[in-house]
C-alpha cells in the first residue's frame, strides 16, 4: 500500500501536470466577478495599483504640522494659523515658525516637513479659552525632529506597483486592499465543475421515507458538499446510484461530459457489489488504490479519459462518514485548491499542533491513524487532547462531538496518557 505522504505527493504531481499540460492555466476560462463576491475565488490577472498609497503626505497622529525650516527645540514658539482635517486640507502657504492644527489622516501641506504630537505642546499663553479661528501660539514642551510623524506619499504602495499576483486566492484582506484602490471588479478563473455521487442500494435521499430497516439516509453527499463549500467550484450532484454495473457506467459516463473532477462515496471496496473501480478502469485508469491509513484505506485516485477532451480526475472515498471527512481533508480538498489555480505559496495550510494526551490510546502498528479527539487548552495555554475510546469510522455522533483528528504515525503503537501527539483541528472548529 502507498503511504499517506506518497499519495499526497502523487496527487500533487498529477495536478501540476494537469495544470501545465492537460488544462493549462494560461488557457483557462475566466470571468469578471464583483469584489464582494470574490472571496476564495482565484485571481486570473495581475493587479497593478492605479495610484500611490498614501496618495499624498498624511499625518500619522493628532498634533501640529510645522513649516519647513522652523525652530523645533524645546520652548520654541510656533504660530498656528489654520487647520487640516481628513477630507478637508489646508490650502495656504506657511512661513518659518508657523504651523497648522492637524488630525490623524489629514493632508500635510507641502510647506510642512514634520508633525508634532499634541501631547508635546502647550498653549504659549494660558487663557480660559482660545479662539482657534484666529492665529494662536503654541510652545514646544520638548524638542522635535524634522520629518517625524508623517506617512509619506507612496511609502506603502507606489503607483503602478504589482500588488496581487495571478493565482492569488482572494481573502478578506485582499478585498480590503482592492477596495482601497477603488477596484470593484476582478477577473477570476471560472470555477471548476465537480461532480459528486453516492452508491449503494441501501441509501435513501434526504426527504424521502425509509421503507425498511436495511435502508439508511445518504449522509455522505451532504457532508461532502459542506466540506467543499468554501472552494471556488460548482458542484453537480448525480444522486444515488444503485449497486448495478450498467447504471453506474451510465451515470459516470454522463458526469465525464460535464465535470472537471468526479468524487464518489462508497463502492470502491472489493465487495461483489462494488462496481466503481471496474467502471473507472473501463473509462480511464486507476492511478492509486489503497492507502496505509485508518480510516479510509480503500481510497481511489484515478482519472477518466475515454471520449473526453481532457482527463476528468477521480477521487473515490469509502462509504463510512469519518472516512469521507478524513479523505477529504487529507487529499480531496488540498487537491481541488491546487487544481483551481492557486499559486503554491497561497495554498490553504492544514494546521497541526502538538498536544498532551489525556488518556491512553490503542493503536496497531502498520498504518497512519486519524483518531477523533477533543482539543483544548489548559490554564497555562498548553494544548491537551482527549481521544474517544471507540474509534470505528461509522460512529457519526463521535464525529460530531470531536473537534480534531489525532494523527499517529504508522510505526507508532499504543500511546500512553502524558505523551505528546500531533493534532489537526477540524477547519470548522
Amino acid at each position: 500500500m502507498i503511504t499517506v505522504e506518497q499519495l499526497q505527493q502523487a496527487i500533487t504531481q498529477r495536478i501540476d501536470s494537469y495544470n501545465q499540460n492537460d488544462s493549462p492555466l494560461a488557457d483557462r476560462a475566466t470571468q469578471t466577478c464583483a469584489l464582494l463576491d470574490s472571496r476564495n475565488q482565484i485571481l486570473a490577472e495581475y493587479i497593478i495599483s492605479p495610484f500611490a498609497v498614501p496618495r499624498q503626505n498624511l499625518s500619522a497622529m493628532d498634533g501640529y504640522a510645522i513649516s519647513k525650516g522652523s525652530t523645533l527645540s524645546k520652548a520654541s514658539i510656533i504660530e498656528i494659523v489654520g487647520e487640516s482635517q481628513a477630507g478637508s486640507p489646508y490650502d495656504g502657504t506657511l512661513k518659518k515658525d508657523q504651523g497648522i492644527r492637524i488630525f490623524t489622516g489629514a493632508v500635510v501641506p507641502d510647506s510642512c516637513d514634520t508633525v508634532i504630537m499634541q501631547e508635546n505642546t502647550n498653549f504659549a499663553v494660558i487663557k480660559d479659552s482660545i479662539d482657534k479661528t484666529q492665529p494662536y501660539e503654541i510652545i514646544l514642551s520638548k524638542a522635535a525632529d524634522a520629518n517625524a510623524n508623517i506617512r509619506k506619499e507612496g511609502e506603502e504602495i507606489q503607483q503602478n506597483e504589482l500588488v496581487l499576483q495571478q493565482g492569488k486566492r482572494l481573502n478578506p484582506a485582499d478585498i480590503s486592499l482592492l477596495a482601497n484602490l477603488g477596484i470593484n471588479k476582478v477577473k477570476v478563473f471560472k470555477p471548476l465543475t465537480v461532480g459528486v455521487l453516492a452508491t449503494g442500494d441501501e441509501l435513501v435521499a434526504l426527504g424521502d421515507k425509509l421503507e425498511h430497516l436495511a435502508q439508511i439516509y445518504n449522509s455522505n453527499t451532504p457532508t461532502l458538499k459542506i466540506l467543499l463549500d468554501s472552494l471556488p467550484i460548482i458542484i453537480r450532484d448525480y444522486g444515488i446510484i444503485p449497486d448495478d454495473l450498467d447504471k453506474t457506467t451510465k451515470v459516470v459516463t454522463k458526469a465525464m461530459q460535464k465535470c472537471d473532477v468526479l468524487i464518489s462515496t462508497a463502492g470502491v471496496s472489493v465487495g461483489d457489489y462494488d462496481f466503481l473501480t471496474t467502471v473507472i478502469e473501463q473509462l480511464g485508469q486507476i492511478n492509486h488504490y489503497k492507502v496505509a491509513m485508518k480510516p479510509g484505506k480503500p481510497f481511489v485516485f484515478g482519472e477518466l479519459n475515454k471520449g473526453v477532451d481532457k482527463p476528468v480526475l477521480y477521487f473515490g472515498l469509502p462509504g463510512n462518514p469519518l472516512s469521507t471527512v478524513v479523505g477529504s481533508l487529507q487529499f480531496v480538498i488540498p487537491a481541488l485548491w491546487r487544481l483551481s489555480g492557486v499559486y503554491v505559496d497561497d495554498l490553504p495550510m492544514a494546521i497541526t499542533v502538538d498536544a498532551t494526551l489525556q488518556d491512553d490510546i490503542k493503536k496497531s502498528v502498520g498504518r497512519k491513524d486519524f483518531q477523533r479527539g477533543v482539543l483544548s487548552q489548559n490554564e497555562s495555554g498548553d494544548f491537551q487532547v482527549t481521544g474517544f475510546a471507540k474509534q470505528q469510522s461509522h460512529r457519526i455522533k463521535q464525529l460530531s462531538n470531536a473537534n480534531c483528528l489525532i494523527i499517529l504515525a504508522p510505526d507508532v503503537g499504543n500511546v500512553s496518557a502524558g505523551e505528546k501527539v500531533q493534532v489537526q483541528p477540524f477547519p470548522w472548529s
